[in-house]
């Protein structure tokens, strides 16, 4: 399954003082396969959301046994393929990158769904030309299922493969 050499890490639940994540990975370089940054309304309402789990599904930021915060990630209900489902992102902030914590943090985020219950899969969208997003799927122990017109965010169209991971399995 998961990558047997991923760093330590914790997952704390998305809270008030997290927008300044939200601020740093909305960079040109952090989100060059998303569409580019976004505006200060958009981020705070995508903030907003992330403070409401039972809506909006569970965020949390990622954190170093240090105590720093070296990002976010999360899990969501997104259907697929008329199938109810989760969807999974993650962004770790460029000064802690090259370490394995997108691994780590999607592995989290995974157990974290798998304890949910209510999904058999979580899904993952990242686009055909982001190798390292791909190479995070593969490492967390995802398959590669196909590629597929995805909209992220609302109004822009990537090309992306679809990997999934069952979190009843293992």
């Amino acid at each position: 399954m998961a990558d047997s050499t991923i760093p330590l890490i914790k997952l704390e639940p998305w809270s008030d003082a997290d927008f300044d994540v939200l601020r740093r990975q909305n960079t040109p370089e952090m989100t060059e396969h998303l569409g580019g940054p976004e505006s200060e309304e958009k981020l705070a309402d995508r903030h907003r959301r992330y403070l409401d789990p039972a809506e909006n599904g569970s965020m949390f930021r990622v954190v170093l046994p240090s105590g720093e915060v070296a990002g976010s990630t999360g899990f969501w209900d997104h259907e697929w393929d008329g199938e109810a489902a989760y969807e999974t992102g993650y962004g770790i902030l460029p000064e802690f990158q090259g370490r394995g914590l997108a691994v780590a943090a999607t592995v989290a985020a995974a157990e974290a769904a798998r304890a949910d219950g209510r999904h058999r899969w979580l899904y993952a969208f990242p686009s055909v030309e982001h190798g390292a997003s791909n190479a995070v799927c593969r490492k967390a122990g995802f398959e590669l299922v196909g590629e597929s017109e995805f909209e992220y965010p609302k109004g822009h169209f990537i090309r992306s493969n679809v990997w999934r991971l069952d979190l009843t399995a293992g």
